[in-house]
């Protein structure tokens, strides 16, 4: 059975995007790994408790990178100078193929994994390889770390470097489903699988066609690119001409929500055709604003999503972003939606600090299911931030000290953090 305890702190979390909860000098329960709520005064049921008080500190929800690939963190902040087609062939295939090596898969791993234990993320959305063995190491890595995670092995039949390139979509569904059965004989507690076609234009119809028999056959969630680029856009339209858009590509093979879970990364360009499919099929929209600036793709229409009722939070997108820091994340999906209110449609309001923390949290979480908010029945995910080392002339409020942690975006003010109960550090 997981632990039952207390902590108080400044507890601050969103229930709905327009709403910060900002409970000062508060108690939060956890019970079995699961929250069961925010209190100004500590129930006298509770008080035999183990008991922490992190005194002056802030307790946030865990954040969620709903989307990001973990064999490109060892050259982020590097390459920077391509559009998306071309960095792929520059930057991310040469570094995947790596991978085939289990020994450098493994260091590799064990670093990405060590800071994101460091990080506010607690749950996360991975990108693997094609290779197996490596992938596998992940999910081990990640799982004996306490982290939350799906992790996919990657598939790809065309349009890849020979080292990536699977040799037919036979034997990339072959191994897939091997995979997924080696997956459910580890039987992993906090990190599960997720089906990967990389894209459209890396996947063939058969072995699309192979994926979505997968998801109906073993019950996984998918995870996939989507309208990123406009290059990627117009060869996605030579590749499939039937489909009227990009997401009806992937949804005629029942991978667009219709057999399971889908959450597509980016939706830079999603026409309102587009739009209105991920809307009723309940598709997650990952939405990663440094990577769509690195890598010049543009900025997504959060408000337009976020006004149509559209499933969506944050992703970190590593190595097309450049950090793993998911309070980064936050304040670049503020600045961008700024930039597009400002330069491009005046009718898409900037982003509030609460909305953008909504979708690092509750928003994202949601794909995990009760995840991202201090609300009783959820998951206790939290980290704990310590502003001390950001000395101030003023006093400031706690809303203002928060802010500012977010902006200044320093994974190195957190100094406690917990999953689904169990304290990481």
């Amino acid at each position: 059975m997981r632990s039952s305890f207390v902590i108080k702190g400044h507890i601050c979390y969103c229930p709905e995007p327009a709403r910060l909860v900002i409970a000062p000098d508060s108690y939060l329960l956890c019970e079995n790994g699961v929250c069961r709520g925010v209190f100004a005064e500590l129930p006298a049921a509770c008080r035999a408790l183990p008991f922490e008080d992190m005194g002056d500190r802030f307790i946030l929800p865990g954040f969620v990178d709903l989307h990001t690939h973990a064999p490109q963190s060892a050259f982020r902040g590097t390459g920077m100078d391509r559009e998306l087609t071309e960095w792929l062939t520059a930057n991310a295939f040469p570094e995947e193929s790596r991978y085939a090596d289990l020994a450098y898969a493994e260091k590799a791993y064990r670093i990405f994994t060590d800071e994101l234990v460091r990080s506010a993320t607690t749950r996360a959305v991975i990108f693997a390889t094609v290779h197996t063995p490596a992938t596998l190491l992940l999910m081990d890595l990640l799982e004996q770390a306490g982290l939350g995670a799906y992790v996919g092995k990657v598939n790809m039949d065309r349009n890849a470097p020979p080292s990536l390139c699977e040799e037919s979509a036979a034997r990339s569904a072959a191994d897939t489903a091997a995979w997924l059965d080696q997956c459910r004989q580890r039987a992993h507690k906090t990190v599960r699988p997720i089906l990967t076609p990389r894209f459209i234009p890396s996947c063939s119809d058969e072995l699309l066609t192979a994926l979505g028999e997968l998801q109906k056959q073993y019950g996984v969630p998918v995870q996939s690119h989507l309208s990123e680029n406009l290059s990627e856009i117009e060869w996605v339209k030579e590749l499939c001409p039937q489909a009227a858009f990009y997401g009806q590509a992937y949804d005629r093979f029942g991978l667009f929500g219709t057999n399971g879970p889908a959450v597509m990364a980016h939706c830079v360009h999603s026409g309102d055709a587009e739009l209105d499919l991920i809307r009723r099929r309940g598709v997650f929209i990952a939405h990663c604003p440094q990577s769509n600036m690195n890598l010049a793709s543009g900025i997504a229409p959060v408000r337009r999503c976020l006004d149509r009722g559209l499933r969506m939070g944050l992703g970190t997108d590593v190595a097309g972003g450049a950090s793993l820091s998911m309070l980064r994340a936050v304040s670049d999906a503020i600045q961008c939606s700024k930039l597009l209110w400002r330069l491009a449609d005046t009718t898409l309001a900037p982003l509030k600090l609460s909305e953008a923390l909504y979708l690092a949290t509750k928003g994202g979480g949601a794909f995990f299911g009760k995840v991202g908010s201090f609300e009783d029945g959820y998951a206790f995910d939290a980290v704990v931030l310590d502003d001390t080392a950001l000395p101030h002339p003023q006093l400031l409020a706690p809303a203002q000290r928060l802010e500012r942690l977010v902006y200044l975006a320093d994974d190195r003010h957190i100094c406690a953090k917990w999953v689904d109960g169990r304290r990481l550090f």
